[in-house]
């Protein structure tokens, strides 16, 4: 079974023609889908249909759509795809930080759109333990704790490597900054992102053929990082 077969997605918008466009484009794709137009009706779908993926838009006309994130944290792990118009680093931040698991400006394209989609739900659909992950010739086996690169092993240090399995946790999925300042170093240190530009670029040099072209490790530019996975190629 593929993981769009039988796959819901709730799409919430207040714009009918995006609601529109979405679901024939999702419904081809062979996703089931369903519409919220308010943040209320939003809520009360999620409830009863349970969906698989949630795409958001951030200007509801009854609620915000970060106040509809932080809600919905409160008791579901649902994955979130923000689909907003509002393109400032400060406003992607907010919405990850609130909850969302990827952000997507409009215009987008429905590939990349796609794309997003089945990381998501390769993510979800992996066991929690599972002790290999690979994408391309990047391998991570945490049961080892082994790095490797084409067949050829990776010697990172204990930091890198922890940047690295957060990293692999939320594959496909953007890191802000201070999640992984937070994950790797600690509350304390959640505003110092100078350590880890230092580390990323260290460990980029190792796990990269060409670090101005990163095919694994990639930059959201002023939000923070997100690990390719093969859904994404």
């Amino acid at each position: 079974m593929s993981l769009n077969e039988r796959a819901r997605i709730l799409v919430v918008d207040d714009e009918s023609q995006i609601r529109r466009f979405l679901r024939t484009s999702l419904t081809a794709h062979g996703f089931q889908v369903f519409e919220a137009a308010t943040a209320q009706a939003a809520l009360e779908q999620t409830i009863v249909i349970k969906p698989d993926v949630i795409i958001l838009d951030l200007g509801l006309p009854d609620r915000d759509g970060l106040a509809v994130l932080r809600e919905l944290r409160e008791w579901s792990k649902i994955p979130v795809i923000v689909l907003s118009v509002r393109e400032r680093e400060q406003d992607k931040i907010a919405a990850l930080d609130a909850g969302a698991d990827d952000y997507l400006t409009k215009p987008f394209g429905m590939g990349e759109l796609f794309a997003r989609i089945r990381a998501t739900l390769r993510h979800m659909a992996e066991p929690l333990d599972e002790p290999v992950f690979q994408t391309g010739e990047l391998k991570v086996d945490f049961a080892r704790r082994l790095v490797t690169l084409a067949q050829r092993e990776i010697k990172l240090t204990p930091t890198e490597y922890s940047i690295l399995k957060h990293l692999v946790t939320y594959a496909g999925k953007v890191v802000t900054h201070r999640q992984l300042l937070r994950a790797v170093w600690g509350v304390q240190y959640e505003n110092e992102s100078q350590y880890l530009r230092v580390h990323v670029g260290n460990l980029r040099r190792k796990i990269e053929n060409d670090t101005a072209r990163p095919k694994y490790l990639l930059t959201e530019p002023g939000v923070g990082y997100r690990l390719r996975t093969d859904e994404m190629n």
